[in-house]
């Protein structure tokens, strides 16, 4: 059983963690709860400070700040060593001149004599994290004679060996090609629900994100803006950071009057949002082609491209604003030819103050 390899899992704690560097804060005060067994996301543009909450985690930064703790043991200013993490990078990190399964044993090899397995015990671990992320029969290769999909694999064994309490990861697909990642993220989420141990993966790639996590907490200039399930997130954003960060939506401004948002000839649903200039979140298939004298943005429709099941559609507002649309290949029909006027309804969308 993949159970067997891991230890059971934990629940992890931020309270209050800051971190600086120089002048910039890396981290303004986070607090974060991750649930144990749960596959968490740490999602944001570069520089939001998820890399420096992973290895904070990871006892390879301290906070200035704020608490870690796992389970009920503080373990703020505990070296990685002591904390028992697995660790992933995005670079493998694999020794070229050791073979697949020495690369794999290696945690274990380096223990301390009264804690290390014996050697029959290390090759039975070695033997059952190669079935677990399917590379049997590869132990004796070296990592020059593996795909790079391949040694990603061998570097999540290795982590695993050493039975960590919690599985960390560093854009652990960012140095692969799209086929490539899209194959891991499915092996990842394989391995995860085999082995139920507490995991977080840092990336700035929405789709693997929303593909992978039971939760997301996106972060931005070192602040969790939204913590959430990949639908939540998607379907209610807490700021309209989150709103144009996570999924394609078009940024519109307009003016919200009596809970409405109004832009062009279109409005908008926006209840709870006070009186005053806004910002509309319109994904592109919250657009729908209305007939002329119809409420709607009217726009210059620029090029029909054919994605899938849908239609896309390149326009230009009077502004110069490019919008995005998607419609129906069912609607082929109603749509004008390319260079000419079209008005497009706002079906709706996500509304909040400009600030």
């Amino acid at each position: 059983m993949a159970r067997d390899l891991v230890r059971p899992a934990i629940a992890v704690g931020l309270d209050g963690v800051r971190k600086r560097f120089g002048r910039f804060a890396a981290l303004d005060g986070v607090d974060l709860e991750i649930e144990p067994g749960e596959l968490l996301a740490l999602l944001g543009p570069s520089g939001s400070g998820k890399t420096t909450l992973l290895r904070i985690l990871a006892g390879l930064d301290f906070p200035d700040s704020g608490q870690v703790r796992f389970d009920r043991r503080d373990v703020t200013f505990a070296h990685a060593a002591q904390r028992g993490v697995g660790f992933v990078f995005q670079q493998y990190a694999l020794f070229r001149h050791m073979s697949v399964a020495r690369n794999i044993a290696f945690g274990l090899d380096v223990k301390r004599r009264r804690d290390r397995p014996t050697a029959a015990e290390r090759k039975v671990r070695v033997d059952a994290l190669l079935n677990l992320v399917e590379l049997q029969g590869l132990g004796g290769r070296y990592p020059s004679q593996l795909s790079g999909g391949q040694r990603q694999r061998v570097a999540l064994a290795r982590a695993l060996a050493v039975e960590p309490q919690i599985l960390l990861l560093d854009e652990p697909f960012g140095a692969l090609d799209a086929a490539v990642r899209k194959s891991l993220r499915r092996e990842l989420r394989r391995i995860h629900d085999a082995t139920g141990l507490t995991t977080v993966f840092v990336t700035h790639d929405q789709e693997e994100a929303l593909d992978l996590a039971d939760r997301i907490a996106i972060l931005n200039r070192g602040c969790i803006e939204q913590l959430g399930r990949p639908l939540d997130v998607l379907d209610r954003p807490a700021s309209a950071f989150v709103a144009g960060f996570v999924g394609q939506a078009n940024r519109i401004a307009g003016q919200v009057r009596q809970g409405r948002f109004h832009v062009a000839g279109a409005d908008l649903a926006a209840p709870g949002v006070a009186d005053g200039a806004a910002l509309a979140f319109v994904r592109p298939d919250q657009f729908r082609p209305v007939a002329d004298g119809e409420a709607g943005l009217e726009a210059r429709l620029e090029r029909v491209i054919p994605r899938g099941p849908a239609l896309w559609l390149d326009c230009v507002a009077p502004d110069g604003q490019v919008l995005e649309a998607a419609v129906s290949r069912a609607d082929a029909a109603k749509l004008p030819a390319a260079g000419s006027s079209i008005r497009l309804a706002l079906t709706g969308g996500h509304v909040f103050p400009e600030n």
